[in-house]
């Protein structure tokens, strides 16, 4: 596995190989001990699956807050999605900025969102799939959201929007008195 930076601190990309012969292939999705300079003592408490059937649809943007923040560790099991992370961090020099990246089963990569961003998805392929890693319980009380369009934050979607849920729609943009999530 290789772990490369972006801009955002924490907003990593990893990278596996996976090997191909005659039967199909094997991937190594997780590997504890690879990647505890990214998880350091956190443990995986809580793994997602999600499905999506339309070209276009978003899911997202969310996070949850302290004392319930998690880390994420999405990948893309079928299809292709464009998936994003927007730091949200109280204080952090890259506030309210957003890394993107293509993740399908082919290129093997996995987008690593630290607590205090949220992150949403974009789907380019027709029933993809993706699977969330996550270092904290879902706690529906410390759910937060952020709306998709937030002139704020400028996301580019790849494809015009479409399909969301009743509950992403009604996220609101972000206002001059918000000053981050704190962790």
């Amino acid at each position: 596995m290789k772990i490369l930076p972006t801009v955002i601190e924490g907003v990593c990309v990893v990278e596996t190989t996976p090997f191909h012969d005659h039967r199909g292939s094997f991937s190594r999705l997780f590997c504890e001990r690879e990647l505890t300079k990214l998880i350091h003592k956190r443990r995986i408490v809580q793994i997602n699956q999600s499905r999506t059937a339309t070209v276009g649809a978003v899911r997202g943007m969310h996070f949850q807050r302290a004392p319930h923040a998690e880390m994420k560790l999405a990948r893309c099991v079928k299809g292709r999605v464009w998936d994003v992370a927007v730091d949200l961090r109280v204080g952090s020099p890259t506030f309210l900025q957003w890394h993107a990246e293509e993740l399908t089963p082919e290129n093997a990569r996995m987008l690593v969102i630290p607590k205090g961003c949220a992150h949403g998805f974009q789907v380019l392929e027709a029933e993809s799939e993706l699977l969330y890693l996550c270092t904290a319980f879902y706690t529906p009380q410390a759910e937060g959201g952020l709306a998709y369009n937030d002139p704020a934050v400028g996301i580019q979607w790849p494809l015009p929007v479409m399909d969301l849920s009743s509950r992403d729609q009604q996220h609101a943009f972000i206002t001059d008195e918000f000053t981050g999530v704190p962790i």
